[in-house]
């Protein structure tokens, strides 16, 4: 599928974008993460690594909410 000349992902798959970011997470977080963001990507929003990054830090525990939202604002 096609948009604006740009092909458009039919399925996120942010696990497989960036396996990296989702090593050591169970299976809940990995899928609470994925519904974070899935909302605004069906709305046409593509993921990026930062946003994606910066909740696995915090869903891990690296960031505290404080931090996670200091970053998330930039």
């Amino acid at each position: 599928m096609f948009e604006g000349g740009a092909e458009v992902s039919k399925i996120l798959d942010l696990e497989s974008r960036w396996p990296e970011l989702f090593a050591g997470l169970g299976s809940q977080s990995r899928n609470a993460i994925v519904q974070a963001f899935a909302a605004s990507w069906h709305e046409g929003w593509e993921p990026n690594r930062e946003d994606v990054e910066n909740l696995t830090n915090f869903v891990r525990g690296t960031y505290d909410r404080a931090e996670y939202l200091r970053r998330a604002v930039r």
